[in-house]
């Protein structure tokens, strides 16, 4: 079970240092601790504790990954710029600008206005990548910090527990793999899990510990066996039990559909030793005393990962028929398996006086490093999104061209991507592919170990457009789009005024009234245009969507206009007498405002039956909210805004609904729900339906209803179906 670990010292942070580097300067990490502590001493976080408790758990976390001196610094100082008063500018004076440039690599951005929260998000991740892309121990700083954040989770709302888990499990715990540090990729991920399907983890976890002595005893007399094996052919090496990590044990019972009773390799033996010939001599000495499981072999150390992993894994038939796993590595894999890209930089740091010394000679970043060039064309922070996950997949192909060389490409790989991986002009040439030495269509998926060759022709008019919605890796999305960025430009700039313009005409305000200089100079900025035609060829190519420019003109447009007719309404409101009331036609009395613009709030939808606040927003005239609705308790602190409003009878209008229902999964569910439904004459706007966990089913429905009453009774009337077991409304 991963557990909370226990707080450290500073004192534990310099030993770990010291542990591993007798040189290191001791004297500047407590100069930036108790900067850091100064910083933060009015701070607690969520447990009550001290705040500098978190940037010295962060710091212990690089520490023991033998990171070097000025990223101990940035760690221990990692929030003072966001959280505090201290300024880029005191950090760099105080610590120099490497220091300076690692804080700021992991610092969210503020100074910006986002069109919305998943905006900003996507911002930020977009800032860290593109420090990343500089300096690797950015991303190493910002690892550990999320994984002493995932320690103490506990100490938050629900909410945020789940919220945090999801975005660890999808960005943070792939990333660690990407980059080989299987030391922080495993607890991240068994922590998000913890919190992502609490029931399931606690299975696993009392499972796992009702037979615990039963399967290490059956580990113990296997590895004496090939310990006594191992001597006799004189190897040195070192033999280590390994448990298999609790979401790993999960996302197999997922994958087999099978309980935890029919999983057998819940425990392994890896056995390390000096040399690669040593790992091949025990790979012959364990297959000769086991019985290997067909298919479950392979070789990581002829091929490598593409995060640096190398081992060699075996599964093997043991007594009574039991399966077990069987890792070799040598030290210096087993040291990169652990620590992967803070491996090589380490050693960099220990060598970088040593000429002759350099452990690693091609790019290991070569990956992110494309992604950042692709997104220099792709100004939208979502597509950046999904290129940056595509890249994070943990499922690769190996491929190989006609000379034997290696291309590692994303799972679902076409020859299209293998010909960008050689060379651009390979790329931009291709007019087909031979797979193992056969015809085939240039859209077919790679399988490991495919032999590609690439049939190029100088007569062709270049890349198809179509292309891009079929590749997979950002190295061809860059290729091919810088590719048509070149030639089509002004057919580019032309398609993007007439998209934007046309767009500006639907929405009804005058184009001059939109395109001013100063907010289109805005514009230009927040994306990082040069020029207007650039922009105006980033919408016609694609690159970005004409809603992020017109909501980015239109955060401008609403801080002028209508907001001064708004402050004299709620002015006016203050002296008119109480009595005085406006109807709409929605249903809803506004108390001191004649003919205003109402609308019923998305985020609760009300019902005639609810209590009900009213608050004028800036230029959209009156939104009535639930009185419980969690958005209005953010509005309480403009009171000035909130009005009086009430519901009257008028049973001709209808109103949107959003309900919930939970039940056991079953055939013919969702025809029994829409039955029901329909028998008491309620109208479906809308339908999802989708298992949530092992046989349970999530179905949402958008009813229109004339009050609330009606809808409780409808309530009712679904949790009498068969399976249901609770029907709620959305808030």
């Amino acid at each position: 079970m991963t557990e909370s670990k226990k707080n450290v010292t500073i004192e534990d942070v310099i030993n770990i240092m010291k542990k591993h580097n007798r040189k290191s300067n001791t004297k500047k990490i407590l100069k930036a601790y108790e900067f850091a502590y100064n910083a933060h001493k009015e701070q607690k976080r969520e447990s009550g504790e001290p705040y500098i408790i978190h940037p010295v758990n962060v710091a212990a976390i690089l520490a023991n990954l033998e990171l070097d001196d000025d990223t101990i610094c940035a760690a221990l100082l990692h929030d003072v710029i966001e959280d505090t008063s201290v300024t880029r500018e005191d950090i760099s004076k105080e610590f120099g600008e490497e220091v300076t440039e690692l804080i700021d690599g992991v610092t969210k951005l503020k100074s910006l206005t986002y069109t919305d929260k998943e905006e900003q998000q996507m911002e930020n991740y977009r800032k860290m990548f593109l420090a990343m892309g500089k300096d690797a121990r950015v991303i190493l700083i910002k690892l550990a910090d999320r994984l002493h954040n995932m320690r103490t989770l506990n100490y938050v709302t629900e909410g945020k527990q789940i919220r945090k888990a999801k975005e660890t499990m999808d960005i943070y715990a792939p990333l660690a793999n990407r980059l080989g540090i299987y030391s922080l990729k495993w607890e991240l991920e068994d922590l998000a899990f913890r919190y992502l399907y609490p029931e399931e983890y606690m299975k696993i976890v009392e499972g796992l510990s009702e037979k615990r002595q039963e399967r290490l005893a059956f580990l113990d007399v296997i590895t004496d066996n090939i310990k006594k094996h191992l001597k006799a052919q004189r190897i040195s090496f070192e033999i280590q039990s390994r448990a298999k990590h609790l979401y790993s044990i999960y996302r197999k019972m997922q994958r087999d559909h099978c309980g935890l009773e029919s999983i057998y390799d819940l425990f392994a033996i890896r056995v390390i030793v000096n040399t690669v010939k040593d790992c091949y001599t025990v790979l012959g000495i364990v297959h000769d005393l086991y019985t290997p499981m067909s298919g479950r072999f392979k070789d990581y150390i002829a091929v490598p990962k593409a995060n640096m992993y190398q081992s060699i894994h075996t599964t093997l038939i043991g007594t009574k028929g039991v399966p077990f796993e069987v890792q070799i590595r040598t030290w210096d894999m087993h040291r990169i398996a652990e620590f992967g890209i803070a491996a090589h930089w380490a050693y960099k740091e220990a060598n970088k006086e040593k000429k002759s010394n350099v452990i690693v000679k091609e790019d290991k970043l070569a990956w992110l490093r494309e992604t950042l060039e692709w997104q220099k064309d792709t100004q939208d922070p979502e597509e950046f999104m999904k290129a940056l996950k595509t890249e994070l997949f943990e499922d690769e192909v190996y491929v190989f061209t006609p000379r034997g060389d290696i291309k590692v490409l994303p799972k679902g790989a076409i020859p299209i991507d293998f010909a960008y991986a050689i060379h651009e002009q390979i790329g931009h040439k291709m007019v087909g592919a031979k797979i193992n030495g056969k015809m085939r269509p240039i859209i077919t998926p790679l399988e490991n170990g495919d032999i590609v060759e690439i049939i190029t022709s100088d007569t062709t008019k270049g890349p198809s457009r179509d292309w891009l919605k079929i590749v997979k890796s950002s190295t061809a999305k860059t290729r091919i789009q810088q590719w048509f960025k070149k030639a089509d430009r002004e057919k580019n700039i032309v398609k993007g005024r007439e998209l934007l313009e046309k767009e500006i005409k639907r929405i009804g305000i005058p184009q001059e009234d939109l395109m001013k200089a100063e907010w289109i100079q805005l514009v230009l900025q927040r994306y990082k245009f040069d020029t207007i035609e650039d922009m105006y060829s980033s919408i016609g190519f694609g690159a970005i969507t004409v809603g992020k420019i017109i909501s980015r003109l239109l955060a401008e447009y609403r801080k002028i206009h209508k907001e001064v007719d708004i402050e004299e309404k709620i002015e006016a409101l203050n002296k008119m007498p109480k009595n005085k009331i406006s109807s709409t036609n929605n249903g809803i009395i506004v108390k001191g405002i004649d003919n205003c613009l109402v609308k019923l709030a998305k985020c609760c939808n009300p019902l005639p039956g609810d209590e009900i606040v009213g608050y004028i927003t800036k230029g959209r005239g009156v939104s009535v909210h639930r009185a419980d609705c969690t958005n209005i308790n953010e509005l309480i602190s403009e009171e000035s805004r909130l009005i009086d409003v009430e519901w009257y009878q008028n049973d001709s209008i209808s109103y949107n609904v959003d309900i919930e229902i939970y039940a056991t999964d079953r055939r013919g569910l969702l025809s029994d729900i829409v039955k029901e439904l329909g028998n008491r004459n309620i109208k479906l706007t809308g339908v999802n339906s989708k298992v949530i966990k092992k046989e349970i089913a999530l179905t949402e429905v958008k009813l229109e209803v004339n009050n609330l009453e009606e809808l409780n009774k409808t309530i009712k009337a679904l949790r009498e179906i068969e399976s249901v077991y609770e029907v709620s409304r959305k808030k």
